[in-house]
């Protein structure tokens, strides 16, 4: 159930990044824009023309300034993709328009709309030259045409500040808008790598407990097995009955031990994938049933424990350490080899060692997994893990796992 989860955590982002990116569009890339922009140039081409229109009846444009007005609006088409060019496209139709007298509001429209164009896609330093550059223009051709028209000229020209100031508002204002969202679609991937990841650590968790489970008790059940047919094999005629049974009775205590065990590993994952929250580690107090489960395959197990508890992360792990370590020791160390397995206290850590006078594995033999695992579980509560042969023979087993109950939650 848990890849399914991941599948559909990995769609979110997409989904969320295509609509954020339709949010924070720029508007200089934005599809279809010259289409656009050509519809809205005829809308304020429509506007200007009714404001000629129905505006002062003695300063109607004629033919010559309609044909001046409506030209003026053609360069709006391409306001996006070269905003100073089409405002500066304007100023030739603009110029005559007002020197023939006609209606001075009717272009503003479009002026207006070109002016802001330059402030919401330019840099600030653009946008106040360009300020300046209009209205020193507005102003030479209002005082040309009219030099008694000083209210006019308040009015174009706080409609010129305006305007800039109202483009340069939404340019930072867009800009504010696409920070977010950028950091919106980072948080989107972060959750989605951080939900795989999770999902890979849960499969790495599960695999070493089967593995460390079932080995364990596949390599008793095997051993136990090894007697029994031995018992029987050696002189059928003086069967050892008592001896058979023992070892058939140990077989079947290990096959309940090992269901047990994997039914409780299906009960943490069900509680897991439901929010349960349960404590369902394997601790130090498992400790003795796995040197008695050793011994009953023959190997002459001691044991010390001078440990008096320890966190349940760092409890687990030198349990499934010492569980994969009598393992090993039972599958290579020969019949009835010796095994000794310590645990103590020291400098706020827990030190295990669990040794044998078997011999190595060959050094040729294809790697298993139980090293690997045993020295995972060690890194997962900040430990360290060593294993290799001792110099007076046999093979040893050594990790230091410190107890510092921080450590616990990160475990």
């Amino acid at each position: 159930m848990r890849p399914v989860q991941a599948n559909t955590t990995a769609q979110r982002p997409r989904v969320g990044e295509r609509i954020m990116t339709v949010i924070a569009r720029d508007p200089l890339t934005a599809p279809h824009r010259t289409r656009n922009d050509a519809l809205f140039a005829a809308c304020v081409a429509l506007v200007a023309a009714a404001i000629a229109l129905f505006g002062d009846a003695d300063r109607r444009p004629g033919p010559l300034g309609w044909a001046l007005l409506l030209a003026a609006h053609v360069p709006l088409v391409w306001r996006r993709s070269r905003p100073v060019t089409a405002l500066a496209t304007l100023v030739p139709f603009v110029m005559p328009y007002h020197a023939l007298g006609c209606n001075p509001v009717a272009p503003g429209p479009a002026s207006y709309v070109a002016l802001y164009t330059v402030a919401v896609t330019g840099r600030p330093l653009r946008t106040v030259l360009t300020g300046i550059v209009v209205l020193a223009v507005s102003t030479s051709v209002m005082l040309t045409v009219n030099t008694h028209q000083a209210v006019e000229l308040l009015r174009v020209s706080g409609w010129i500040v305006a305007m800039l100031f109202f483009g340069v508002d939404v340019r930072y204002y867009r800009q504010y808008v696409a920070s977010l969202v950028d950091r919106a679609v980072r948080a989107e991937r972060t959750r989605e790598e951080e939900a795989r990841r999770r999902v890979a650590e849960e499969r790495l968790r599960i695999a070493r407990d089967l593995h460390d489970l079932l080995a364990h008790s596949i390599t008793l059940i095997g051993v136990q097995t090894s007697v029994a047919a031995h018992v029987l094999a050696a002189d059928p005629e003086r069967l050892d009955r008592a001896t058979v049974a023992k070892a058939l009775d140990d077989i079947a205590e290990t096959c309940r031990t090992a269901r047990g065990e994997l039914r409780t590993t299906l009960e943490v994952l069900r509680a897991s994938e439901h929010g349960d929250a349960r404590d369902p580690l394997p601790s130090l107090d498992g400790l003795p049933d796995l040197v008695e489960a050793a011994r009953l395959t023959g190997a002459r197990v001691e044991q010390t424990i001078r440990v008096e508890q320890a966190p349940p992360a760092v409890g687990a792990a030198a349990y499934r350490i010492v569980q994969e370590a009598l393992t090993n020791a039972v599958r290579h160390a020969g019949p009835e080899p010796s095994v000794r397995v310590d645990l103590y206290e020291r400098d706020d850590a827990l030190h295990l060692a669990v040794t044998d006078d078997g011999p190595c594995p060959a050094s040729g033999a294809a790697p298993g997994f139980g090293l690997v695992g045993m020295r995972e579980r060690a890194r997962s509560v900040g430990g360290t893990l060593g294993a290799g042969p001792r110099a007076g023979g046999g093979f040893e087993v050594t990790a230091v796992l410190p107890m510092a109950r921080d450590r616990e939650g990160a475990a």
